[in-house]
């Protein structure tokens, strides 16, 4: 029998908590659109078998590296398709993206998400060249669900795949998960089908980054008080590892990507800093 705290249903629900999350979310896809209308785009490519084992890559004009973005959804919602308008400041700005998508829970375990998100970096890192994608610096960035993502990637011993983690040289993350044990006890579970190890296993609190870049944490100032406890908690797990922990004045869980694709801000020009 699952069983839901009411309190901590409360916290993780940021939908609820945030009323006009699809006036949001339908600003997101139109201004997508209309920078893929724009972009020097390549779209859908396939670095696995599923279907949804896709990602988008955003040419910059003389590129001097690539940033990653994973987007959220709790493992089980939206598309990078939705995301696009992050690349957008990144590309003017010189920078190439990558965004991934990635199998949902119920019908991939979240283990199986963490993976697919492996295979799409190790894909890039092997073929992007050849869809001219500069890859000797690269940064890893997320949103959320994206946030641990982006987290686990940095926790993973790429040279067991004969990845050179070098390359990897920064990321940030904007108000992720990065301890399951509270979704054990919320609605979602129901989907995410995590139990006590698995939380445990998939928690990057609970592991080690293994790659040798600093990751920027930004979190609402507007999101709730355990989405800013999980970007405190990562802090304190991952010393010498997060160059920031901010929380940012006016925003919610979801407009901390406004705030992300602003090139002044802190977030922004983190990213930005590692390829100078």
């Amino acid at each position: 029998m699952h069983h839901t705290d009411p309190t901590l249903e409360g916290e993780y629900n940021n939908r609820a908590r945030v009323p006009d999350h699809l006036q949001i979310f339908d600003r997101w896809r139109r201004d997508s659109a209309r920078f893929r209308d724009r972009a020097n785009a390549t779209l859908d490519l396939p670095y696995g078998p599923a279907g949804r084992h896709r990602l988008d890559l955003f040419h910059a004009a003389s590129a001097r590296g690539t940033v990653v973005f994973i987007h959220g959804g709790y493992w089980r919602s939206l598309d990078k398709s939705d995301f696009s308008f992050v690349a957008a400041p990144f590309v003017d700005a010189g920078l190439s993206v990558a965004a991934f998508n990635y199998r949902f829970c119920p019908q991939a375990s979240l283990a199986e998400v963490v993976a697919d998100c492996r295979q799409a970096l190790a894909w890039l890192l092997r073929h992007g060249a050849a869809h001219h994608m500069p890859l000797d610096r690269i940064a890893l960035t997320g949103h959320s669900a994206g946030g641990h993502l982006v987290a686990m990637l940095l926790a993973t011993v790429w040279s067991s795949l004969g990845i050179d983690a070098r390359r990897i040289v920064g990321g940030a993350a904007l108000s992720g998960v990065y301890n399951l044990s509270p979704l054990l006890q919320v609605s979602m579970n129901a989907d995410l089908r995590l139990d006590p190890a698995q939380a445990r296993m998939l928690s990057p609190v609970m592991l080690q980054s293994a790659v040798p870049a600093l990751l920027h944490l930004a979190v609402g100032a507007d999101d709730s008080e355990a989405f800013r406890q999980q970007s405190r908690d990562l802090q304190l797990a991952w010393p010498g590892c997060v160059s920031a922990c901010e929380t940012v004045d006016g925003c919610n869980h979801f407009t901390i990507v406004d705030y992300f694709v602003q090139p002044g801000s802190n977030a922004f020009q983190s990213v930005a800093a590692r390829f100078d």
